[in-house]
């Protein structure tokens, strides 16, 4: 059982090493006018952009993966599971439901972006309620720390992403740097 969960932790592990590298070195090969710093991920893989489908890929390798490896992690809490799941598959979805293009002059479907900030939303509601329920499942109150600040850190970057824009694509990339990173960290322990 423990190679089980050893090879699902290094299933996530790779996923995570793929983000990272297509979250800083697909912007040279996308839409024009395409900035690390002010633009998302979820505009590398949004419609009518090119190579968007990696980015897209990626979006669906490391949801799905985070389930696979967390599944065990959370063995008796029902709830980290379903908000596992919730997680996982609403960034999963993102991969499907695409944002709309750098350029906005560029035709492309309202409603699929809808869909998108739904499932964008719905993964950083679900990231952020599981790391702060794993937080319970600890034994001591030191423990408890890490999830929490972690949940804190999250919501933070999201609201700076709204409030300071032109820093979006770097407050997005540090939630994930630091959301995946804390959850191999949390899931080795399998």
């Amino acid at each position: 059982m423990k190679s089980l969960s050893t090879m699902r932790l290094k299933l996530f592990a790779i996923s995570y090493l793929i983000l990272i590298l297509v979250m800083f070195l697909l912007p040279f090969f996308t839409a024009e006018g395409y900035s690390i710093i002010r633009n998302t991920t979820s505009q590398l893989g949004a419609q009518k952009t090119p190579n968007a489908w990696i980015m897209n890929i990626t979006f669906a390798l490391i949801g799905l993966s985070s389930i696979y490896a967390g599944w065990g992690h959370y063995e008796g809490y029902w709830f980290q599971k379903i908000m596992l799941i919730i997680f996982g598959l609403s960034l999963a979805l993102c991969a499907i439901y695409s944002h709309a293009p750098v350029n906005t002059a560029i035709s492309f479907s309202i409603r699929e972006d809808e869909y998108h900030s739904l499932f964008a939303s719905t993964t950083g509601f679900g990231f952020t309620v599981l790391a702060v329920s794993t937080a319970f499942t600890k034994e001591t109150k030191s423990e408890m720390i890490l999830p929490i600040s972690i949940g804190i850190i999250a919501t933070l970057l999201s609201l700076l992403m709204f409030k300071i824009e032109m820093f979006a694509g770097i407050w997005q990339r540090m939630i994930f740097i630091f959301s995946f990173g804390w959850m191999i960290y949390e899931f080795r322990n399998n």
